[in-house]
């Protein structure tokens, strides 16, 4: 058995080596954080959603914002789709569970905003049908995925997690989630 532990350990291990030598990748990440800086001093917030670990995950980055992160600090504005169980259930009856992100960027995302919708296939109709919804408003968009990008790397520019398997994708989607947050509050409160 640890051997099976330690060949998971040796599997995310890679990952991460592929993500530090890959230039280019690490060149979005810093783009991200400089169109999240651009945001939040403009008054817009950070807005994230997901399905399932992605949902998860969603929730848990908006939280490091709004809470902390390392230090106590002013709270920054960010919000993860889909958490209020009422308006999901409700545009999901209404209108079908594709339109349940697609339906609150409508109605609570400006241009002042940066939306992050995370897919670790890239292919979720309704992170899809939301990244459409943001693009017509004209919100900066970036997305997380992993495996080819899948579709939403045809709809905005997406950071890619260089693994097919899920769990490995979500493992790195929180690190660099953890990064970006990291970045941000530094930059906002240690001037």
């Amino acid at each position: 058995m640890i051997e099976l532990i330690e060949a998971e350990i040796r599997k995310s291990i890679d990952i991460k080596h592929q993500i530090l030598n890959n230039k280019e990748m690490l060149a979005q990440l810093e783009s991200l954080v400089k169109g999240c800086l651009k945001s939040l001093n403009s008054g817009g917030k950070v807005i994230f959603c997901g399905n399932g670990g992605s949902f998860a995950d969603s929730q848990h980055l908006a939280a490091e914002f709004v809470s902390r992160l390392r230090f106590d600090r002013a709270p920054l504005a960010s919000i993860a789709l889909g958490t209020n169980s009422s308006n999901m259930s409700a545009i999901a009856n209404d209108y079908g569970y594709d339109q349940v992100f697609t339906r609150e960027i409508i109605a609570l995302a400006g241009q002042k905003d940066i939306f992050i919708p995370i897919s670790t296939s890239g292919n979720s109709p309704n992170v899809l049908d939301a990244i459409v919804a943001a693009k017509d408003k004209g919100i900066n968009t970036v997305a997380f995925t992993g495996g080819t990008g899948g579709k939403i790397k045809d709809l905005c520019e997406a950071i890619v997690v260089p693994s097919v398997g899920t769990e490995k994708i979500q493992e790195v989607h929180i690190m660099l989630g953890h990064i970006l947050c990291y970045i941000i509050e530094d930059k906002m409160f240690n001037k």
